[in-house]
This record gives structure tokens, C-alpha cells and sequence, in this order.
């Protein structure tokens, strides 16, 4: 949603006023940090799960500085659609279902409009740095030659003479908006490579293949593709590479040029390998130290802008781009933690675990300290929310999905919700909408897969043998109790609405 002009206008001259009166160097523009983790549960952030088994201090205290939503969600359970709609304020399933696979097309098309776009538009200087997992423009020199054999099966596989790496890669993040990126691309995803704006920084020379890694997880499987990677290539060091660039990005900053940073960490998601001053760090295993030390991570870049003196004019924005992955059902029962919180689900589910997430913004002496809000609020609102507070100005085509939260960031006193509804979706197949304190999903089922026993039994779960489902969230935020049979008119008011707004209306007022 478009903010209006009254407010940009008043939200600017108010900008200004305080930078007036604090330095006349400092940028009339606020600076825009996301960082955002990966496969992270609303459950391990501690300050929300009084029976968290992982410390968090630095996104406590972050939590405790600005402002803490309750009820915030990705766009998807999982990873490249929730991505896509975050940085352009648009519905995932207005384009795709699916996550990018290893060498696949960008998820953007022509034409799509980022928040890099506009922010850069606006003046800004715009940086992202680590996992990007939205596809480049790969260019293939014929056939894949690669040979990978797994189990009785050998299949071909791009290998590192099918791309000439001397060429610039196309369609990725420096086409989206970004003047610069550094980063992996996916951590778990070929080329195993650092790639730097446009062009890897070493070429690879070996193939990556499902038995020739070379190191050992702490936790789970790896998860690797096979494909192309460089000589002595270490999971282990690339999320302290990417922490130390982002680190050293914002202390190249200055105060009187605006920037934005989108920090997308390959972090807390598999494969689980923290670093070894880590380990030990949490009471849930080794993706308890792995989410600790995504704490740190957030902890070193709240005091690079610290240090640099940019903390003052920094808004900076905390989320996850899905719930935690099903690890979280064995690391529950053992060491009874619960990464998904009081939620029902996990990633790529429509239950409430796969989507519902932890969120965080914090701008000090714009956003009230300490406060907490029960707003329902998406991912996909930060892209008109940025702009607002910003002052940067919106193409009419873009964000059709976004709402303004500008004002309930503020602190203003709201008598009503921004946001009409919210659309559930991780595949074709299963569609849930939230109005209020409803919920309907479309399915006898949230789910993806099969809950284990013994996690149902703890948690007491029941299958559900209705066409649809229907929930009053407010009491019921577990999904026990199916209301579907006893409000047939909640039912079809919120079937109706889903379909007007899959049927491609822009949902934003």
C-alpha cells in the first residue's frame, strides 16, 4: 500500500528536523539493515519462548531496544518464494510455487520492481551480502558433463568446465537492485564458490559430489547438490565470511550517505555446523550453538552500526524466511525445545509453524523501545513500509501485495488493522487466508507431511477428516480445535475472500 502523501511528507520533515538538530552531516534518509535468517523457528528466539533452550541475548536485547511483532509471517514455508516476496512486496504465488534448484532461472522476472530498486532510486547506496537463493541467468556451454552415482543411480550433473567462469553471470542480485553483492549464493546449492557483484571469485575446479565433502556435520545431513566447487572449499567459514563483510561493509559507510543492507544468513539452516567457539553454547544440541551463533551474528552487526555511529539513523529489521525444518520434532522430544514455539508445523507447511515467524524492528527514538505489537503483518509489507519511512517514492506498478506499516513502526495509535487478510500458500495444492482472529485453509490438512506419533502425542494432535479448515487463531494458535462444521458462514466468507484475491486483484488498499 502506497503511503500518502501527508504522511511521507510529514514522516520526512520530522526526519530532517532531528538530523537538523543532532549533526549536519548525518542523512535526512534513515539507513535500512535486514537481516534475515534462515530456517529459523518463532520458538528460538528466547525473549518469546519462556521455555527456550538457546540464549539469544543480542536479539533479546534488539527486542527490548524496538519493536517486537507477534503475529508476523513469511510469504511461503520455504526459501527463494519468500525471499522473492519480501524484496519486491508481491505475493510468491503470483509467480511460483517452488525454491530456485541448483543452476535454475531467476525467480524474478522482467520488470519486477525490488526494494533495492527503489531505495537506489531514492539515493541510496545498496548492498546484499550472503545467501540469495533466487536464481542468476547461467549460461551453459552444452549439455551437463558432470557424472555424480548415488545409490545404484549415476545422473549428470553440471561440472566445472560447463560454464565459462571468465564471463560476468547474469540476472542476479546486481539486475535486482543491488549496486553490490558478495556471497555463496546458496550455502547448500552449487557453484561452491564466493561469488562478488557479478563474477566468482576463484573458478572452480572440482565436482562437488554427495561422499567427497570432507568435513562432518554437528547435526542432521548436509544437504548438498552436487555440482562444481573450488579446491579445499569449507562450509564451515561461510557464515564468518559473510559476517565479516557485512561487518566491514558498514564500516566503509558514512553518515551523510543513506545505505541499504540486505544480510540474508545461511543460518540456523542445515547443514547444522557451528563454529567451533560455539559449541556447547545452548541446551538443544548443535543447532541450538548454530542458532546461538546466529544470535552473535545479529549481535556484530548491531555494534558495527554502533561503532560506526550510523545506530541512531538505522532502521534495522529482524525476520526468518520460514519456520524451522523437521529437525525440530527429534530435537523437541529430546532436549524439549520447541523451534516452532506453541505453533502447529513446520517449514513448506500452511500450519501455522511453517509461516509464522520471528520479527523485530528496531530505530532508536523513532520506534518505541520495548514495545510489542499483535498487529497481523507479512514479510511482504516492509517494501511499502521502507518507502514510507524513507521518503522514497513508489513506481504504481510496484509492491501490489504491501502494506504501509509505517505508522504502527512509529508507535501511532491504530483503532483498526492495517492489513485486511493474509494469504497462507507453500504449494499449489494447500491455501489458508487469515482475517482477524480466522483462519481457513482450503484442505482436511495444513500440513506437508505426516506429523511423527510421538510428536503428536505430546502435543495432542488430531487428524482432521473435514474439506476445509477453520480455526480462531486468538484461542486456539495450537490448531486443536476445528471449527469448520460449526461457522459454515466464517467458512465461506473467508473461501470467497481467498479466491478474490488469488484470482490477481492487488490485495493492498
Amino acid at each position: 500500500m502506497k503511503a500518502s502523501l501527508i504522511f511521507v511528507l510529514a514522516t520526512v520533515g520530522f526526519i530532517n528536523t532531528a538530523c537538523q538538530n543532532s549533526t549536519p552531516l548525518q542523512s535526512a534518509k534513515p539507513n535500512i539493515v535486514i537481516i534475515y535468517a534462515d530456517d529459523m523457528g518463532y520458538g528460538d528466539l528466547a525473549i518469546q519462548n519462556p521455555e527456550s533452550k538457546i540464549p539469544t541475548p543480542f536479539l533479546d536485547q534488539m527486542a527490548r531496544e524496538g519493536m517486537r511483532f507477534t503475529d508476523a509471517h513469511s510469504s511461503s514455508g520455504i526459501c527463494s518464494p519468500s525471499r522473492y516476496a519480501l524484496l519486491t512486496g508481491t505475493y510468491h504465488w503470483r509467480r511460483q510455487h517452488d525454491i530456485v534448484n541448483s543452476f535454475g532461472k531467476p525467480f524474478f522476472a522482467e520488470g519486477d520492481i525490488s526494494i533495492g530498486d527503489v531505495l537506489r532510486t531514492s539515493g541510496y547506496q545498496t548492498a546484499a551480502i550472503g545467501k540469495w537463493h533466487l536464481g542468476w541467468d547461467w549460461e551453459l556451454k552444452g549439455a551437463p558433463t558432470g557424472e555424480v552415482t548415488s545409490g545404484t543411480k549415476t545422473v549428470k550433473v553440471v561440472g566445472p568446465n560447463d560454464i565459462d567462469w571468465s564471463q560476468p553471470i547474469k540476472g542476479g542480485p546486481t539486475a535486482r537492485g543491488f549496486d553490490t553483492y558478495f556471497g555463496d549464493g546458496t550455502i547448500n546449492f552449487p557453484p561452491y564458490v564466493w561469488v562478488e557483484n557479478d563474477r566468482v571469485t576463484e573458478v572452480p575446479t572440482e565436482l562437488m559430489t554427495y561422499d567427497n565433502i570432507g568435513f562432518e556435520t554437528k547435526e542432521g545431513e548436509w544437504e548438498f547438490r552436487p555440482g562444481p566447487k573450488v579446491k579445499g572449499w569449507n562450509p564451515y567459514e561461510v557464515l564468518p565470511t559473510l559476517t565479516k563483510k557485512a561487518v566491514s561493509y558498514i564500516k566503509d559507510q558514512t553518515a551523510d550517505q543513506p545505505f541499504f543492507l540486505y544480510f540474508a544468513l545461511p543460518s540456523p539452516h542445515a547443514p547444522i555446523i557451528p563454529s567451533e567457539e560455539f559449541d556447547g553454547k545452548s541446551q538443544a544440541g548443535a543447532y541450538g550453538d548454530f542458532m546461538v551463533q546466529t544470535d552473535w551474528v545479529a549481535g556484530q552487526v548491531l555494534q558495527a552500526l554502533k561503532d560506526q555511529g550510523l545506530e541512531e539513523n538505522t532502521i534495522v529489521i529482524f525476520t526468518a524466511d520460514n519456520g524451522t525444518e523437521a529437525y525440530a520434532w527429534p530435537r523437541a522430544l529430546k532436549y524439549g525445545h520447541f523451534s516452532m514455539g506453541d505453533f502447529r508445523g513446520l517449514k513448506r507447511d500452511v500450519w501455522e509453524g511453517g509461516h509464522h515467524i520471528p520479527f523485530i524492528v528496531k530505530w532508536p527514538g523513532q520506534i518505541p523501545a520495548g514495545s510489542v505489537s499483535d498487529q497481523l503483518l507479512s514479510q511482504i509489507d516492509i517494501m511499502a513500509t521502507v518507502a514510507a519511512l524513507s521518503g522514497s517514492e513508489m513506481p504504481e506498478k510496484a509492491a501490489p501485495d504491501s502494506y504501509d506499516f509505517s505508522q504502527v513502526w512509529l508507535g501511532q495509535p491504530s483503532d483498526k488493522p492495517v492489513r485486511e487478510a493474509l494469504v497462507h500458500n507453500t504449494n499449489a495444492k494447500i491455501w489458508g487466508i487469515r482475517k482477524g482472529d480466522w483462519l481457513y485453509i482450503n484442505d482436511s490438512t495444513g500440513g506437508l507431511r505426516k506429523i511423527p506419533a510421538d510428536f503428536n502425542e505430546l502435543r495432542g494432535y488430531t487428524d482432521f477428516d473435514t474439506p476445509g479448515l477453520l480455526f480462531n487463531i486468538k484461542e486456539d494458535s495450537g490448531q486443536r480445535q476445528n471449527l469448520y462444521t460449526s461457522d459454515s458462514e466464517k467458512v465461506s466468507e473467508l473461501a470467497e475472500l481467498l479466491e478474490k484475491y488469488r484470482s490477481g486483484m492487488s490485495t493492498a488498499k
